[in-house]
């Protein structure tokens, strides 16, 4: 079920009524409500997928079961290595399966060798990545005694499958979603106001920005090789837009909606295109992603700890898993390689925390150096967006090629709508990139008239202008 699509429109208001004047302020029942609803909601896609979840959720409601039963060292590790099995194992074979069988044919043949290979004909299911992260990370925690497990299968089963940020995010943490689920939850008008505020900015952003990005750079892509290096220029820097305002809106959406119901889930975007260095650009791209990876792989290897070779290791360590995480595919590979080599400057001349506040605070405009550090590291980021988003490195290969020898001619036409709609968004953003998204008001500051001319005016963009209803990009990872 998309969130842009009419059946969410109906199924929301449903799930609302049911979980606030149906469950007889009973946690029990507002718990159960939200799973069956949550089931219903992913199964909308294949419902047969629903055993995998449930598979995955019982596994490790187990394993943290056994880990408050247990002292044992071997226990515990032959417990946790249970559930690191599991879920990397059910991941791994939806979603790497062929790609390893073709890449090891392709490395036979390319050493002469005739190796015949088996593919089989799998379905990704959707959002297995995000819940499997989830899922481990809470065994991981109960494993190190970061978190006490739970006995409540209701809570727990909920806590995996929630379904605002089931399917693309965030990637939540036990420590902080799954108490939630234990909490009396009471209506907070003020929250729920602000959710819609941010499920409003989050279809925008999806539905008029990345959907009409997206007309554009599909043509683009598939077709470089007609175009000259101009307009190849702008559709890549159209993607870089279509991607974050569909990934980021998904976000805004499923945080919104989750405060519909009382929940608060972390933040995940956090204006990154205003980043002065690649370091920066990930604290604030994708956060529940980077953070993840920073504490349950990065760390543990050693971090920005250790010998030279080692902190270079482990930094191309964790871009090439998170490569590999995006997608099958050796073109999310040289993506994370590059954003490796992007990062290994920063690091290794412990530069990589020098901007952890907001950009030009306090002023209206930025400075000159940090208008030069903002504009390079978006177009670095943008020649890494062409390995992302590119079928094969070829394709990408040839891509960059046409776009840097004939850069400076006469683009194809640009939509209207995007010239117009994407400097605007730009200056949104700019002016609200201390707020937590575009639509948090002070309401002592803003009359009320005018917050609902905002409103209005953004609802009658999104019927007017919505480029057509898409998936969300992140659906295939």
């Amino acid at each position: 079920m998309l969130f842009n699509s009419i059946e969410f429109a109906v199924f929301l208001p449903i799930v609302f009524v049911l979980y606030w004047f149906l469950s007889g302020n009973n946690l029990k029942a507002r718990n159960i409500i939200l799973l069956v609803s949550s089931y219903i909601f992913y199964g909308w896609w294949d419902w047969r997928f629903l055993s995998l979840i449930v598979f995955s959720s019982l596994v490790d409601y187990l394993v943290g079961l056994g880990l408050s039963k247990s002292d044992a060292r071997i226990t515990r590790k032959i417990l946790l290595l249970t559930s690191i099995i599991v879920n990397i194992g059910l991941l791994g074979f939806f979603k790497y399966f062929n790609f390893f069988i073709d890449s090891f044919t392709n490395a036979f043949t390319l050493f002469g060798f005739e190796f015949n290979s088996q593919r089989l004909n799998i379905i990704l299911p959707v959002g297995i990545s995000f819940y499997t992260f989830q899922t481990l990370s809470y065994s991981i925690d109960v494993y190190k005694r970061k978190i006490s497990p739970t006995k409540d299968i209701v809570a727990f089963f909920a806590f995996v499958s929630f379904f605002p940020q089931l399917v693309a995010g965030p990637i939540e943490r036990a420590a902080n979603l799954l108490p939630q689920f234990y909490t009396k939850r009471i209506f907070d008008n003020r929250k729920a106001v602000d959710g819609m505020r941010q499920i409003l900015w989050g279809l925008f952003k999806k539905v008029v920005i990345a959907d009409n990005c997206a007309n554009f750079v599909n043509d683009v892509f598939a077709n470089h090789s007609i175009y000259n290096g101009s307009t190849l220029f702008i559709g890549v820097i159209f993607f870089a837009f279509q991607i974050y305002c569909d990934f980021s809106g998904y976000s805004d959406i499923a945080i919104g909606t989750s405060r519909l119901f009382g929940f608060n889930l972390m933040r995940n975007f956090a204006f990154p295109y205003f980043s002065r260095d690649i370091a920066e650009f990930w604290r604030r791209w994708h956060i529940s992603l980077s953070t993840w990876f920073r504490d349950y792989i990065y760390i543990p290897i050693g971090g920005s700890k250790g010998s030279a070779w080692q902190k270079v290791r482990n930094v191309f360590v964790i871009f090439i898993i998170s490569g590999l995480w995006h997608g099958a595919n050796w073109t999310f590979v040289v993506w994370g390689l590059l954003n490796a080599l992007y990062f290994l400057p920063l690091m290794l001349s412990s530069r990589n925390r020098e901007n952890l506040d907001t950009i030009a605070k306090n002023r209206i405009f930025p400075n000159f150096k940090e208008s030069i550090q903002v504009l390079s590291t978006f177009s670095i980021t943008v020649l890494a967006w062409v390995f992302f988003r590119a079928k094969s490195i070829k394709e990408a290969l040839s891509y960059i090629y046409i776009m840097f020898s004939s850069l400076f001619t006469i683009p194809k036409s640009i939509p209207l709508i995007l010239s117009l709609l994407i400097p605007f968004f730009i200056i949104v953003e700019w002016l609200q990139r201390d707020k937590q998204h575009v639509l948090e008001f002070d309401v002592l500051k803003i009359s009320k008239i005018s917050r609902w001319l905002i409103y209005y005016s953004l609802i009658f963009i999104i019927f007017s202008f919505g480029g057509g209803q898409q998936e969300f990009i992140y659906f295939q990872f």
